[in-house]
């Protein structure tokens, strides 16, 4: 089973995403957080502490911000989160290489709970690092919502199935 849960920033996407991934599981399920701590984002090492005492010892958590198909395996359950830090790590590689990743993880017999922030219903960036990556968010987006079983909107802590 492949579930996608995509929204805005404080959406509650990583709650829901967190509870549909325990209840997919009968042993504890594997965490894989994505975001790269070499930038020493003073801010983002509170949200990623929020996080942590959110999902508390529920989960085994595995850090790998490049190569799903590194950690990912047959016969388990994961919470990838997220992709949108994923694709940020990845933005030097071309899209071939993301797509080709992402059917690679599709081929898997595993249950796989994605999370993905919703940024394309902005302004087009200016600058062409930004725009890539909008651009690329939606194109993962789209390759996510393919492979995925089911896919869900959140809003204000609120989850719209839309597949």
């Amino acid at each position: 089973m492949k579930i996608l849960y995509f929204g805005g920033q404080k959406s509650g996407k990583s709650n829901l995403a967190e509870q549909k991934t325990l209840s997919l599981s009968s042993k504890k399920p594997y965490y894989l957080a994505t975001y790269d701590n070499s930038f020493n984002d003073k801010e983002m090492h509170k949200r990623i502490d929020k996080h942590k005492l959110q999902r508390k010892d529920e989960f085994k958590t595995i850090e790998e911000p490049k190569d799903l198909l590194k950690v990912l395996k047959a016969e388990e359950t994961f919470l990838v989160d997220c992709m949108s830090m994923w694709l940020f790590n990845n933005i030097q590689e071309d899209e071939e290489y993301l797509i080709n990743q992402l059917e690679e993880v599709s081929k898997l017999d595993a249950n796989i709970v994605f999370v993905l922030n919703d940024v394309n219903s902005g302004i087009i960036p200016f600058d062409n690092e930004s725009r890539k990556f909008v651009d690329m968010t939606g194109i993962v987006g789209q390759k996510l919502a393919q492979i995925c079983d089911e896919v869900y909107e959140v809003k204000l802590g609120l989850a719209s199935r839309l597949k």
